[in-house]
């Protein structure tokens, strides 16, 4: 809503705001209220590391000395009519407030950032299913469980970058295209994608294998910041790619692209997971 009064109709909510959440969008409206003059007081985030990407840490925060303040949450909101303070707190490991840690920042408005939900009210009446993204579960070619829907975007899973917006709306064109030529079936040998130790979610969910193109992409984030891993893809127990990072973080979506012949229909589950290499 801070968006919407700000980007479309040019108010601005508040003239001391404070921010809770630290995903992309929370840390560009920091910087957008700053430039139209409000006094951006910090934000916070309950995680011990920012869910925004690293460059718009330093472009919207750092670069107009605005404060990252980590394992922090609002534990209190003070005032009467309309919101005049708000009490920090540090929490543990487990959420819990840390005794001693408040601080008391006076404010006229709090812009909650707190997680981005898909859009997806057009395919509420479908009877499609949804997977843990909040979107619907798809195949390979981005086709829903209701043949001839197809979906892309922020719909299906939230992108940080418009590219791969603009490259999956692509390929779930492709699809429609082939779905009107009558050349999908979803049939032949199904995959079951299943996202474990570590992986929040991977996109598409299931895989016809005799349908895909030769290089079958797997879109997928992790549950948390990692170093020094391997991310693995596995047809059951048997692994058919692995990957090194030096560092991996729940706020960059990653990409492999899988070999068709790699796949040898021995089960149906294909499975992504991500291991710490001195674990």
């Amino acid at each position: 809503q801070a968006q919407l009064y700000l980007n479309i109709y040019g108010y601005l909510v508040g003239k001391k705001v404070f921010i809770l959440g630290s995903g992309d969008i929370g840390l560009i409206m920091a910087r957008r209220m700053k430039l139209e003059g409000a006094d951006v007081l910090g934000v916070a985030e309950l995680m011990p590391y920012s869910a925004g990407l690293n460059r718009n840490i330093v472009q919207c925060l750092n670069d107009f000395n605005i404060p990252l303040y980590l394992s922090t949450t609002v534990k209190k909101i003070i005032g009467k009519d309309h919101i005049e303070k708000i009490v920090l707190a540090k929490v543990d490991d487990k959420f819990n407030f840390i005794d001693g840690t408040e601080m008391e920042i006076d404010v006229d408005a709090l812009l909650l950032s707190v997680g981005l939900i898909p859009n997806a009210d057009l395919l509420n009446n479908l009877n499609i299913s949804y997977s843990r993204t909040k979107g619907p579960v798809v195949n390979q070619d981005l086709q829903t469980d209701v043949s001839g829907i197809f979906a892309a975007g922020n719909v299906l899973h939230v992108h940080d970058l418009v590219d791969y917006v603009v490259s999956e709306a692509r390929d779930a064109a492709i699809g429609a295209y082939k779905y009107l030529k009558g050349e999908l079936n979803n049939s032949g040998f199904e995959y079951s994608v299943i996202s474990k130790n570590g992986i929040s979610y991977v996109v598409p969910q299931k895989i016809y294998i005799d349908e895909a193109n030769s290089k079958i992409p797997l879109k997928f984030r992790v549950a948390r910041p990692f170093k020094n891993v391997n991310i693995y893809i596995k047809e059951g127990d048997k692994i058919i790619k692995k990957i090194f990072k030096n560092a991996i973080i729940p706020s960059e979506m990653e990409i492999i692209n899988v070999d068709k012949s790699l796949f040898n229909k021995e089960c149906h589950e294909i499975i992504v997971s991500v291991e710490e290499k001195n674990a």
